[in-house]
């Protein structure tokens, strides 16, 4: 009977405990994670903050998970070493756990840059339903009024509307010229940015916290920052949603080859034989650069940890890639960002544009020899699905690229000639 090791109990090792399940009904499956609470979909954390949801609404899978996969569920432990001789995790407290597959999906821990002041009471970051529990509770506990959100990407964006909606007055700092520059590009931004200012938030791009500031009264809580340009703005509460790097201590020193993630081949397998590593702490392909990166996105997670369980349990099973993919809506609107939507001057890349700026309405596609290698829609993404089929199956476009990027375009304004091809690919 197979013993299998998770570390790990989100995205990546959800898919791989279902994909085990799929192939081996009944070898062991033990899984380790440091969080008191399991199964809930990070992406949603959010909706706890503001409210709109609470921990029943935001689960991912049924109470009953473990119970029904038949998984030894190990909760609030923390794996701290690894022995790949005698095939052993390390607990903290000396327990060692056993294996004969090993995925690591330890996931992504969030970057929390030097800052004086970053010990007071009332700065938090923002990546569990820990973190998002102890923010709500904060806000109830002081009746806070004002926060800073430190960051202005995807996280910041995503805390800042879930204050905004429990009634903070909230200030963004971002250290980029541009707010979500990961994900759209400047004209991009500037529309979010406004939508963002419309709402009630002050944004302020190009500086960063300096010092986070006491309160008069108490200088061990949160009363306020000091900017790097020298501005100061009072708030009751800061958080860190700068973004998260790869959490590799665990096998820092040993054999695992780690770039900046680790680093893993077409089957989730790491360089250490009947060891895997999926989700956001790994470096996995990217179709669109043709390359391993960290690509912390939970649909990507899962599908990673699905993989590596179907290897684990036998069934050989190949990662097709995935690349930078970002579907949200924040502030009542919708943006779809996909591969390469704001890169680098390029002569050997095509932009084909469309906007109509009064109704906060942007599309871009980026092209290299007639295929679709990036994709930003703001504010009109019903045409997403087709266009990433497109991108997915690197489809030359060069008959109907004129037609991508308008509202019309479906299936059945391409020519007959692609129809039946794609149904062929389909």
């Amino acid at each position: 009977m197979a013993k299998y090791l998770i570390v790990g109990a989100s995205a990546a090792g959800l898919g791989a405990v279902e994909a085990i399940r799929e192939v081996d009904p009944v070898g062991t499956i033990t899984v380790i994670t440091d969080e008191g609470c399991s199964h809930y979909s990070r992406p949603m954390i959010s909706d706890f903050v503001s409210g709109k949801a609470d921990l029943k609404k935001i689960n991912c899978r049924t109470e009953e998970f473990w119970k029904e996969h038949n998984v030894e569920a190990l909760m609030g432990k923390k794996a701290v070493a690894l022995n790949f001789t005698e095939k052993t995790v390390q607990l903290e407290g000396g327990e060692k756990v056993p294996y004969e597959k090993l995925l690591l999906a330890t996931g992504g821990k969030p970057f929390v840059p030097k800052t004086e002041g970053s010990e007071k009471d009332g700065v938090f970051t923002f990546t569990t339903i820990g973190d998002a529990q102890r923010i709500a509770a904060k806000i109830d506990a002081i009746n806070a009024k004002a926060a800073v959100v430190i960051g202005g990407g995807l996280i910041g964006i995503s805390v800042t509307e879930a204050l905004v909606k429990r009634g903070l007055k909230v200030t963004m700092v971002e250290l980029q010229d541009k707010i979500l520059s990961l994900l759209v590009d400047a004209k991009g931004s500037d529309i979010m940015e406004a939508v963002v200012r419309k709402a009630g938030v002050n944004v302020v791009t190009g500086q960063s916290v300096q010092n986070i500031l006491g309160r008069p009264d108490n200088d061990g809580a949160v009363g306020g920052v000091l900017l790097t340009k020298g501005g100061q703005v009072p708030c009751d509460l800061v958080i860190m949603a700068i973004g998260v790097i790869p959490r590799t201590e665990l096998v820092v020193g040993s054999t695992v080859k780690i770039n900046r993630g680790i680093v893993v081949d077409n089957m989730m397998q790491t360089n250490v034989p009947d060891v895997y590593a999926s989700g956001d702490v790994a470096e996995a392909y990217d179709f669109i650069l043709n390359q391993n990166r960290t690509l912390p996105l939970w649909p990507l997670a899962v599908l990673e940890g699905k993989v590596a369980g179907y290897n684990m349990a036998g069934k050989k099973t190949t990662y097709a890639g995935g690349t930078n993919m970002s579907s949200l809506k924040y502030f009542g609107i919708p943006l779809v960002s996909v591969g390469l939507a704001n890169p680098k001057e390029d002569p050997t890349l095509g932009i084909l544009v469309k906007e109509d700026l009064e109704h906060n309405i942007y599309k871009k596609i980026v092209l290299r020899n007639n295929v679709i290698v990036g994709l930003t829609l703001v504010n009109r993404i019903e045409r997403a699905g087709i266009l990433l089929y497109l991108m997915k199956n690197a489809v030359n476009v060069k008959k109907f690229k004129e037609e991508l990027l308008s509202d019309d375009f479906s299936w059945a304004t391409m020519p007959t000639s692609m129809q039946k091809k794609m149904s062929v690919v389909q």
